[in-house]
């Protein structure tokens, strides 16, 4: 076990410097409100924090050819990469995948590919393509590399806020969970780790209340980003033993959550909020930073959401 842990922490050393110079070391802003930092990858170069993983994983080995699953950001992020790397990149997402992401993954020139059912189901596709074509397969959140990469997300909040005491997480897979929670336990702080999912997805605290990775059906929420069926094999673990709660949020505070990020200046979308949205449940306290994750959305899709915001006010402990 130790050395196997000792290889990750070098994997996320590693990942520092391999993306230092082409990724975006976003600002972490204050919510007046609430106090609450920000650390705004929604404005990194791909528009989310996905683009550090994926850039991470490719570098690293340099495949001639890569396909994976995405809801939308790791396929833009990896189409992005490949583009800069010369690679061949093929996405598979499913048909309910947004049309918008949808459209700048070709405009980065990788190929898209739609299938049937939930996120279980696009895995499938996937590996069925890499044993067809021989393209590397790199999971948006189950692979050492990409969460490695993630995990530069926790190092710069740790940087720029020393007196940070929470960091709360959206959950999705839990890549980027288990890479912030890997970067605080690599810097030795005693800094608490949050997860936040919703309701409706909420396949890793049933995992975590069960002891073991359930699969759930399909779920239907409004943060496209983050409606995993199942943890991931290699995170659960490093999930089990590092996060200290995770909390699942409903999509009307999601909602409000980005209603308030608007009125700050920045476009986010549901998933992006979905942090904000659990944040704000935790009693009034310093030193919380939040990351909005990503603010890749339709501009059309972002006004009816702020247009059907309900008034919502968090229940806090």
């Amino acid at each position: 076990m130790y050395s196997t842990q000792l290889a990750f922490a070098e994997h996320c050393c590693a990942a520092l410097c391999r993306i230092r110079t082409s990724v975006r070391q976003t600002p972490v802003r204050s919510e007046p409100a609430t106090g609450i930092g920000l650390k705004c990858e929604n404005l990194q170069v791909t528009g989310s924090f996905k683009v550090r993983g994926a850039l991470n994983a490719l570098a690293a080995l340099t495949p001639a050819e890569v396909v994976v699953g995405s809801s939308g950001n790791h396929g833009i992020a990896t189409a992005w990469a490949a583009r800069r790397l010369g690679i061949t990149a093929t996405v598979v997402m499913t048909t309910t995948a947004s049309p918008f992401k949808q459209n700048i993954i070709r405009e980065l020139g990788a190929r898209v590919i739609t299938c049937d059912g939930g996120n279980n189901a696009r895995g499938r596709r996937v590996a069925e393509i890499a044993a067809t074509t021989g393209a590397l397969a790199v999971s948006s959140h189950d692979h050492p590399l990409v969460v490695a990469g993630q995990a530069s997300v926790g190092f710069e909040i740790l940087a720029a806020r020393p007196d940070v005491r929470t960091i709360v997480v959206p959950a999705g897979g839990g890549g980027l969970l288990a890479g912030v929670a890997s970067a605080v336990e690599l810097s030795g702080k005693p800094v608490r780790v949050i997860g936040v999912e919703p309701a409706a997805a909420n396949d890793l605290a049933r995992s975590l209340a069960a002891g073991r990775r359930i699969t759930i059906e399909p779920p239907v929420s409004i943060c496209d980003g983050v409606l995993a069926q199942t943890p991931g094999e290699f995170v659960f673990p490093l999930i089990e033993r590092l996060v200290d709660d995770v909390l699942e949020v409903e999509d009307d505070e999601v909602r409000s959550a980005m209603r308030d990020l608007a009125a700050l200046g920045l476009t986010v979308e549901p998933t992006g909020a979905l942090a904000f949205a659990g944040a704000r449940r935790l009693a009034p306290a310093e030193g919380v930073v939040a990351v909005v994750s990503g603010g890749n959305i339709e501009p059309a899709v972002f006004e009816r959401l702020l247009r059907e915001t309900p008034a919502f006010h968090p229940t806090r402990p």
